[in-house]
């Protein structure tokens, strides 16, 4: 048995147990291997009835990018049955070690197959955005190694989504202005631009990345851009909310 077959089974065995990854595969896989796993693990919930709703971009600030030694944004997949509607009440203790992203959540209504896909085509290929939260876990003390992470899809945990509103032809995403508060303080704010210079630059990067996999960004698909702002951790009682202007609100409490 090959090493990412190997780690499939192990991987999938933490994520079906909801257990951090085991230790004896720190920094034994390579980038690619780690995406091979994490499709591997894919698989294996469509096999177990599960129906993929699209993907997430990770890392998309240079910051971040810096701070975790790559020259490029990460990719994890959702699952359907991972979205949750605007105002949804977590219970706190069915989550592990969780955090929060603020992202818009965007609709592929053509398929974009790269290499070679644009901001341009990609940005001509959206049809809906909604306002949303990507709900996260740390599943394990795995900071040191980014693969180990990519391989257990990418901190994944579930996706609040408020309403979708229609992409108009031509509008910039880089302009998206978000204002987040938590638990009722001060509000963080950001814009589109903060993504890549522009959200529609995640989804590019995402269908040219599939690409190396033999995989398209289909039509239908929901792609969770990346995030405005730092990510935030999460402590039982919080109630976050933000507003995506001119997209909309939505919010969660915890």
């Amino acid at each position: 048995m090959s090493t990412p077959e190997q780690a499939i089974d192990a991987f999938w065995t933490a994520a079906r147990t909801r257990t951090a990854p085991p230790a004896e595969w720190m920094n034994r896989l390579s980038r690619e291997e780690a995406y091979r796993v994490q499709l591997g693990l894919l698989a294996r919930h469509v096999a177990a009835g599960e129906r993929q709703a699209g993907w997430k971009v990770g890392l998309t600030s240079k910051a971040m990018q810096i701070q975790q030694k790559v020259h490029e944004p990460v990719l994890g997949f959702l699952l359907a049955s991972g979205e949750r509607p605007s105002g949804t009440r977590f219970q706190f203790a069915e989550l592990i070690n969780p955090g929060f992203e603020n992202e818009l959540c965007l609709t592929v209504g053509r398929t974009l197959r790269g290499p070679g896909v644009t901001n341009d085509q990609a940005q001509a290929a959206l049809t809906a955005m909604a306002p949303a939260f990507e709900i996260i876990e740390k599943r394990g003390d795995f900071a040191a190694d980014l693969n180990v992470s990519l391989a257990d899809n990418a901190q994944q945990r579930a996706y609040v989504t408020g309403a979708a509103v229609p992409v108009p032809a031509g509008y910039d995403l880089a302009t998206v202005a978000l204002e987040l508060s938590v638990n009722g303080g001060a509000p963080d704010r950001a814009t589109g631009a903060a993504v890549l210079g522009t959200p529609a630059a995640s989804i590019a990067w995402l269908a040219n990345k599939l690409a190396e996999f033999g995989l398209a960004l289909e039509a239908g698909m929901k792609v969770m851009s990346g995030s405005f702002t730092r990510q935030y951790a999460i402590t039982r009682g919080d109630r976050i909310a933000a507003t995506f202007t001119p997209v909309g609100p939505v919010r969660a409490d915890f």
